[in-house]
């Protein structure tokens, strides 16, 4: 029974994550500001949240709980920063369909990531879903090359790298709250381009002060704190599925209230993305639950 209702706690949490997050990048697309004050905003804000929270969990100790993710906490909240950079930076400079279409193949590439560094096997149908990702994601590149949008969809698939390398990590030390390495990733993203000078932090207008706060100090700690908690719970594959919601919610949100699209050729491409994804990660579903035995309450 308490396997169950772990299981069922993992796809609650890690569903409205998902459905918090997918607003995110038409939330973007309303700030006049540039990419990197956005990063320095939105990571400051989501760190001092996610510590606030901390401390109210924690009982005021929160360096505990900084100090209970280890190295390999220190590892994922660099991920993340890479990851905060490159798709604040991507969402700025591509449509918000190829961002999100491109990151889908992030639970995919952790599967390659996982044999190569944690000896897990990959199946078959593994690496036929990883081919015709490739092909679609190369479909969307080939479209941003005559549109001038290469340099974002190139950092929508760092993303991609960037979150697979993430659930990589989560995967093996799934035994750790790396909650506390998300809110470190943060502020790791706004210290990195602060040093940089690559940003002027005061330069917000009204409707950027209020985007910038929804952004950081509930959008992103929550929906990435709760999916950080995810697969604490579920298996990858059920990760997948569920982020898909991401994307096909969050260019649906920016059509609706910007009208902006994206070309059909990338929207070909994506089609080949999710439909894929979702084919792929419905057959692993149901292979878990075949293989799985059953365990009496």
């Amino acid at each position: 029974m308490s396997n169950l209702s772990d299981h069922m706690k993992g796809l609650s949490i890690t569903a409205f994550g998902v459905l918090v997050l997918s607003p995110d990048a038409l939330l973007l697309r309303l700030l006049s500001i540039d990419p990197f004050t956005t990063v320095f905003w939105r990571g400051v804000l989501m760190f001092l949240t996610l510590a606030a929270a901390m401390a109210v969990v924690y009982r005021g100790r929160v360096d505990l709980a900084f100090r209970a993710v280890g190295r390999w906490g220190l590892l994922s909240s660099l991920i993340y920063a890479a990851n905060l950079v490159a798709f604040i930076y991507s969402i700025a400079n591509t449509a918000a369909a190829n961002t999100l279409v491109i990151m889908a193949a992030a639970p995919l590439l952790a599967a390659i990531w996982s044999r190569l560094f944690l000896r897990e096997p990959v199946a078959l149908e593994t690496w036929i879903a990883t081919t015709l990702v490739i092909i679609g994601i190369a479909v969307v590149f080939w479209d941003g090359l005559g549109r001038g949008t290469w340099n974002g969809d190139l950092a929508g698939l760092a993303v991609a790298l960037c979150l697979s390398a993430n659930f990589t990590v989560l995967r093996h030390r799934k035994h750790i709250n790396m909650v506390p390495a998300t809110a470190l990733g943060g502020l790791w993203g706004a210290i990195a381009v602060f040093l940089l000078g690559l940003t002027i932090p005061l330069s917000l207008n009204a409707q950027d002060v209020v985007v910038i706060a929804v952004l950081g100090l509930f959008v992103a700690p929550v929906a990435f704190g709760l999916i950080t908690m995810g697969p604490r719970y579920i298996t990858a594959p059920e990760v997948g599925l569920l982020m898909l919601l991401e994307t096909i919610l969050g260019p649906l949100w920016v059509w609706l209230a910007l009208g902006q699209r994206a070309s059909d050729v990338a929207l070909s491409g994506g089609a080949l993305v999710v439909g894929t994804l979702l084919v792929y990660f419905t057959i692993r579903l149901r292979r878990q639950t075949v293989v799985t035995p059953q365990t009496s309450g």
